[in-house]
């Protein structure tokens, strides 16, 4: 008869995280869909290394997280991410929340969402994450479409995660291709708290600005971490949402990155395109609408992103 394996004891840290986390050391927990199913390769793989060597250069120590072998890794080494950046289409796993148990029990390497990044950084006791963008609420997830609209209840296991979770989660925003308002709604009834850094608008992922008002801002790094350490030592149990515009250089202008993202939602529509593939689908359809320039703005917002969860990890370190 098997005996239960608990979460803790699925864990596997590297030497490096593992050392970090006992002397009270940074660490910034970073996911691996995006090498997986975000980017193609090689630009998967230098993205990655970019953000690990972003979040080295503000003083943290970087945890990639993946599952292989029935563990969650926590902290990932070259071979690793060569194994996930190469790795033949369809053959990695999706790991969110709804699938964390399938994908640790099936032995195979899968890559970790949002959700289940955040599940494995809480487990090891890392209180930052970066990623690119988090997932929401899709259009059509309430009202639906057409001529006789259904709702898909299409809405990501992400703003669950958040709500439940408290880990401090550093974007670009929900990502382009989602209802915004929606999304910030559903985080507001979850009790997750929406922060822009360093300007009033929400940062719109591509775009500087998704066009609407964050419900919070600060103006600095020092104040979004008095800001996470106010919301993580309530110990109410719920993530914060910390939102870092991408880099002014290599954003789309708001209308253009609207624009595609409207197109690219009707073609994914009349192609019937749902469930976990539609934002794989979206996102590489934007890349050919935008001739590159989206993967260009997505692979600066994820260093970004990284470069800054590395110095908001070692300002609450140091408190």
């Amino acid at each position: 008869m098997r005996t239960r394996t608990t979460l803790t004891e699925r864990l596997a840290l590297s030497s490096e995280v593992s050392a970090a986390l006992a002397e009270g050391r940074p660490v910034v927990a970073l996911e691996s869909t995006l090498i997986s199913h975000g980017l193609p390769y090689p630009q998967n793989i230098e993205v990655a290394k970019a953000s690990e060597a972003a979040v080295r250069a503000a003083g943290a120590i970087p945890a990639t997280i993946a599952i292989n072998a029935g563990r969650l890794l926590v902290g990932l080494d070259d071979a690793d991410l060569t194994a996930l950046a190469t790795a033949p289409a369809g053959s990695v796993r999706k790991a969110a929340r709804p699938s964390l148990a399938a994908a640790l029990a099936s032995g195979n390497w899968a890559a970790t969402t949002v959700s289940a990044t955040m599940i494995a950084a809480h487990a090891a006791g890392i209180a930052v994450f970066a990623t690119g963008g988090i997932g929401g609420v899709h259009h059509g997830a309430l009202a639906g479409a057409g001529p006789a609209p259904q709702p898909t209840f299409d809405i990501s296991s992400d703003l669950e995660e958040l709500g439940r979770t408290p880990v401090a989660v550093v974007c670009a925003g929900p990502k382009a291709i989602l209802d915004v308002p929606a999304t910030l709604e559903y985080l507001e009834t979850r009790g997750v708290p929406v922060v822009a850094v360093g300007q009033a608008d929400l940062p719109g992922f591509y775009a500087r600005s998704a066009g609407i008002a964050a419900p919070e801002s600060v103006p600095d790094l020092d104040a979004a971490a008095d800001l996470v350490a106010a919301q993580l030592g309530l110990g109410i149990g719920n993530g914060i949402l910390i939102c870092v515009p991408v880099p002014e250089a290599d954003a789309l202008p708001g209308e253009v990155a609207r624009t595609v993202g409207e197109r690219a939602i009707a073609e994914a529509t009349q192609e019937r395109v749902a469930g976990p593939e539609l934002t794989p689908w979206l996102l590489a359809r934007i890349a050919v609408l935008t001739d590159g320039a989206s993967i260009r703005a997505n692979t600066a917002l994820i260093v970004n992103d990284a470069g800054f969860a590395g110095a908001l990890a070692v300002l609450l370190a140091a408190r």
